[in-house]
C-alpha cells in the first residue's frame, strides 16, 4: 500500500471513529461523566487546564465555557483538524501524552479521558503529568476497563473470548482499575476513585461491537465465521430493541503535593511517541 493509500485509510478510520465517539458523547450518561470530571478538577477561572487525548475537542470547548484556559493535546493530526474545525476559538496542540508541550509546573489542571489504556507505559504519562502540574494542581483520569465490558449474548463463552482478545491488543487494557495505584506510585496526594457504569442500548453502538469482533478475528482468537455469527446475533438484538452493552468507567482524581519536589530532571527531553490518545471505540 502506498503512503497516499495509507493516509486515505487512516482518514476513513478516523472519520468512522469520530462518528462513534460523537454518538457516545451525546448520551446523557457521557455528559454527566464529563461534568463530573470537570467538577473534580476544582476549576479556578483563568487557570490553565490541559485535556490530554482531546480527540475532536468537545471537552476543551466545555472547559473553556467554565472560564479556564483550556488546551487540547492529541497526537492525531486528523482528530486535531476536526477539533479546530468544530471549535475554532479553542487552543489545540499536536503532542503525545508522554511528551507534553508545556514548561515544568505551568499547568493547574490535567485531564485524560480514555487515554491511558492505549499507552504501553501509563506510568510515563503520569510522570509527565506530574512534571507539568503546579504544586496543588489537580489531575483527573477517566477511562473504561476493557476487560470488564459486559455484552448480553446467547453465547457467553464466545463473548468473553472476543472481549478479552480485543483487550489484549491494547497497551494497558486494565489501566483504569489501576488508576489509584498509578497515581500513588506517581507521588500524587488525596487519590479518590469512583466507578460509573454506562449502559448502551442504541443500535448506533453496533459499530463498537464490530470494533471488538474484527480485531479478535484478525488476532486469531476467533474465526471469521464465529465473529460474523456473533455480530449477526447482535444486529438481530438491535433490530428487536434488545441490544445491551454495559461498560464500567473509572474516574480517579488526585493532587500534586503542595510542597512538590522539583521534577525538572531531564525527563522533559524524552523522545515523543506516536501513540494515539483515543481508543478504537466510543468509550
Amino acid at each position: 500500500m502506498s503512503k497516499n493509500q495509507e493516509a486515505v485509510e487512516e482518514h476513513r478510520d478516523t472519520k468512522a471513529l469520530l462518528s462513534l465517539l460523537d454518538a457516545a458523547d451525546r448520551l446523557p450518561s457521557a455528559t454527566r461523566l464529563r461534568a463530573r470530571s470537570y467538577e473534580l478538577l476544582s476549576l479556578v477561572p483563568g487557570s490553565t487546564v490541559v485535556d490530554v487525548g482531546c480527540g475532536a475537542g468537545r471537552a476543551v470547548a466545555e472547559l473553556a465555557e467554565r472560564g479556564v484556559r483550556a488546551v487540547g493535546v492529541d497526537p492525531d493530526p486528523w482528530m486535531l483538524s476536526a477539533a479546530r474545525e468544530r471549535w475554532s476559538a479553542a487552543e489545540f496542540r499536536e503532542a503525545g501524552a508522554e511528551d507534553l508541550p508545556f514548561a515544568d509546573r505551568s499547568v493547574h489542571g490535567y485531564r485524560a479521558d480514555k487515554v491511558l489504556h492505549i499507552l504501553p507505559e501509563p506510568g510515563r504519562a503520569l510522570a509527565e503529568a506530574r512534571r507539568v502540574l503546579r504544586p496543588g494542581g489537580r489531575i483527573v483520569l477517566v477511562g473504561q476497563d476493557w476487560d470488564a465490558v459486559v455484552i448480553d449474548s446467547d453465547d457467553a463463552a464466545l463473548t468473553r473470548t472476543i472481549v478479552h482478545a480485543r483487550a489484549d491488543l491494547l497497551g494497558a487494557p486494565r489501566a483504569a482499575r489501576q488508576y489509584r495505584n498509578l497515581l500513588l506510585d506517581g507521588g500524587f496526594d488525596g487519590v479518590t476513585v469512583e466507578v460509573h457504569t454506562t449502559v448502551f442500548t442504541d443500535p448506533a453502538m453496533l459499530s463498537l461491537l464490530t470494533r471488538l469482533a474484527d480485531p479478535a478475528c484478525t488476532s486469531g482468537a476467533v474465526s471469521r465465521d464465529q465473529a460474523d455469527q456473533w455480530l449477526a446475533e447482535q444486529r438481530r438484538r438491535a433490530e428487536a430493541g434488545r441490544l445491551l452493552i454495559a461498560i464500567p468507567f473509572f474516574v480517579a482524581a488526585a493532587s500534586v503535593p503542595a510542597q512538590a519536589q522539583d521534577l525538572s530532571d531531564g525527563s522533559r527531553h524524552r523522545p515523543r511517541t506516536r501513540q494515539h490518545c483515543h481508543p478504537n471505540g466510543p468509550t
